[in-house]
């Protein structure tokens, strides 16, 4: 066994989590328990990571999302998540607005991870998107932005982008940092009750 699975995590990673993200040690070595109790492997899969991640959206359905996110942050693609992997992810589609969450989200929306976005791939992560959102939720969206693919079309648009175009990470980033309205597309907030 050796000492790579030890129950205590390695100040290194400690200290580089607690830079990375917005996290306390406490919430931090929290978390290390719980996922050593539910991966003793140290690893979590797409299938596990899908079932974490519906706890936080329990009202809609996350699994396609959570296949994106997961896709996203599997930094090696080795097809598992490790815990630094999976705290960043935790931490990237938890907070804030920094060029740092940008860049995450780019890649989500770069399905076949070639550098570049095309609309076909913000169609399919709008497609996951909604799912997240309940329904009684998505009956009071505006008009403009009620079914996936006028969510896609709207975001799109703040690109400047024809249809067959692509675009690339820094004008992804720029195009939404000048946009309130972009960045609010590219995710789903739950509203909170």
């Amino acid at each position: 066994m050796g000492n790579t699975t030890s129950s205590a995590l390695s100040k290194e990673i400690l200290e580089d989590l607690k830079l990375s993200t917005k996290f306390t040690e406490n919430e931090i070595s929290q978390w290390y328990e719980n996922f050593q109790k539910q991966c003793p492997t140290g690893r979590i899969t797409p299938e596990e990571f899908e079932q974490i991640y519906a706890r936080f959206f329990p009202d809609s359905d996350a699994k396609s999302y959570a296949r994106h996110v997961f896709r996203s942050f599997d930094a090696n693609d080795d097809g598992t998540l490790d815990f630094k992997e999976y705290i960043i992810a935790l931490h990237m589609t938890s907070t804030g607005k920094t060029t740092r969450k940008l860049e995450w989200a780019f890649s989500l929306f770069d399905v076949d991870k070639n550098g570049y976005i095309n609309k076909t791939e913000v169609t399919e992560i709008c497609q996951a998107i909604f799912k997240l959102i309940p329904k009684e939720e998505q009956s009071k969206l505006p008009e403009d932005e009620n079914t996936p693919e006028k969510r896609a079309n709207k975001l799109w648009a703040y690109f400047e982008k024809k249809d067959n175009e692509r675009l690339a990470e820094g004008e992804f980033i720029k195009g939404v940092i000048e946009n309130e309205n972009a960045m609010r597309l590219i995710h789903y907030e739950p509203i909170k009750q």
